[in-house]
């Protein structure tokens, strides 16, 4: 079963809506270059032994293009967890001037 997938629009409202947290599955020098804001950092190769410290509320899972993230949210997905594909990643972020933390960031 394939998990949802949400533009970033979507993601950005849900963000500022309190209602959709992010969790960013990039390794740790793209989440240093640049990311979303107040997004929880799991790389993907260390979830399955950190699915504990997922936020509770619906997920929006988040990557570079939106391919391991659409790995990870379908896996999430199938477990029961409200878990969606931020469509595009972090490159569709930047295209729709989307901010990063830290200020100026960028997608590595």
């Amino acid at each position: 079963m394939s998990a949802p997938e949400l533009s970033v629009l979507d993601v950005a409202d849900g963000l500022a809506g309190g209602t959709l947290r992010a969790v960013d599955v990039r390794e740790q020098g793209e989440w240093l270059a640049g990311h979303i804001d107040g997004a929880v950092w799991i790389p993907m190769g260390e979830l399955a032994g950190r699915v504990d410290e997922l936020p509770s509320a619906p997920l929006a899972i988040v990557c570079r293009s939106g391919a391991r993230s659409g790995m990870v949210a379908d896996w999430l997905h199938a477990s029961g967890v409200d878990a969606a594909n931020m469509a595009g990643g972090m490159l569709a972020w930047r295209d729709a001037s989307l901010p990063f933390v830290p200020d100026g960031g960028i997608v590595a």
